[in-house]
Parts: C-alpha cells; sequence; structure tokens
C-alpha cells in the first residue's frame, strides 16, 4: 500500500476540506443563519433544529480533517465514504426542493452545493487511483 503524502493530494482533496470545514465552522458557531436559509418564517430557530446543525457541524468538520490529515487507505476510503455522504446530501436537498419544503432558492443552493462535493470527492478518488495506479511496479 502505497501512502500518499500530503504534497501530493489532489486540489480536489484540498478544495472540498475547505468546503468541509468552512461549512461545518458555520453549523457549530451560527447554527440559526443556516437554519434561517431553511425555515426563514419560524422566530426563533427550533431548539431540535440547532442541535441537528451543530452535529452536522461537527461530523462535517471532522470529514474535513479527515481529509488533511489521513493518507494512503485510509484518504482513500475517507473519499469513498465522502461520495456516498454528499450524494445522500444531494438527493435530500433535491428532495427538499422538490416538495416544496425549503425555499426554491435554498434548494438549489444547497443542491449545487452537495452536488459539487460529490463531485470533487469522486475527482479527488479517481485522481487518487491515478496516482497510485502510476507508482506500482
Amino acid at each position: 500500500m502505497a501512502t500518499i503524502p500530503a504534497a501530493t493530494r489532489p486540489v480536489s482533496v484540498y478544495l472540498l476540506a475547505g468546503i468541509r470545514l468552512f461549512n461545518g465552522t458555520a453549523g457549530l458557531l451560527a447554527p440559526e443563519l443556516l437554519i434561517r436559509r431553511f425555515d426563514p418564517d419560524r422566530e426563533p430557530p427550533s431548539p431540535a433544529a440547532v442541535y441537528a446543525f451543530r452535529l452536522f457541524g461537527i461530523r462535517t468538520v471532522l470529514l474535513g480533517l479527515h481529509l488533511l490529515c489521513h493518507s494512503g487507505e485510509r484518504l482513500r476510503t475517507d473519499l469513498c465514504e465522502g461520495i456516498l455522504i454528499h450524494a445522500s446530501d444531494t438527493m435530500t436537498a433535491a428532495t427538499l426542493g422538490i416538495r416544496g419544503q425549503v425555499p426554491p432558492r435554498t434548494a438549489v443552493m444547497t443542491t449545487l452545493i452537495s452536488a459539487v462535493n460529490t463531485a470533487l470527492a469522486i475527482n479527488a478518488s479517481a485522481a487518487l487511483d491515478n496516482s497510485s495506479k502510476g507508482k506500482r511496479t
């Protein structure tokens, strides 16, 4: 098993880690701002929603840190899991929009963000696979 040094990580790994760290920190530190995008008519935000966004936040921060700290097979596993996580997020956001359960603009933005995250995870996973194939003898 080849270990991928940090210097040879694909750019998509850093982009995805940055997005995860930013969004996760926002969920942890400012859940009310995010909640207002989903449920603008409810003041104050539901305590259950605040709790859920903080759970989402710490999960997302940890996922971002994993991309920066793990290497080799563990990084590949993180990226494969990321594809599933972000694809699930994309489907959830799209479904909420289709059902009219969130404002249309919010549905479009959250679906696009999650789709970009999915594409970044796919790209990074493929790039790591290609780099490791080139190093095998």
